[in-house]
């Protein structure tokens, strides 16, 4: 048994009945298509990724500027 009960030999009359249907040209061009969308929502992932890191270096800085900023607010408040 395979699948949820499908074995070897139905699962290869699928795939001649699929073959059938749309034949390898059309199977070929799908499967590069979806390869090529794959590819390009991984580099975007990835882009994504790095901006988040970028962002978050700059909110750190940030934040350590306003600290920094709110302490010489005081120094001068006491003078």
């Amino acid at each position: 048994m395979g699948f949820g009960g499908i074995g070897i030999w139905q699962l290869i009359i699928i795939l001649v009945i699929v073959v059938m249907l749309f034949g390898t040209k059309k199977l070929r061009n799908l499967g590069s298509d979806l390869g090529g969308a794959l590819k390009g929502f991984k580099t975007a992932m990835k882009d994504e990724d790095g901006k988040d890191i970028d962002s978050d270096d700059d909110v750190t800085v940030k934040k350590v500027g306003d600290s920094n900023a709110m302490k010489s607010e005081k120094a001068e408040d006491k003078d």
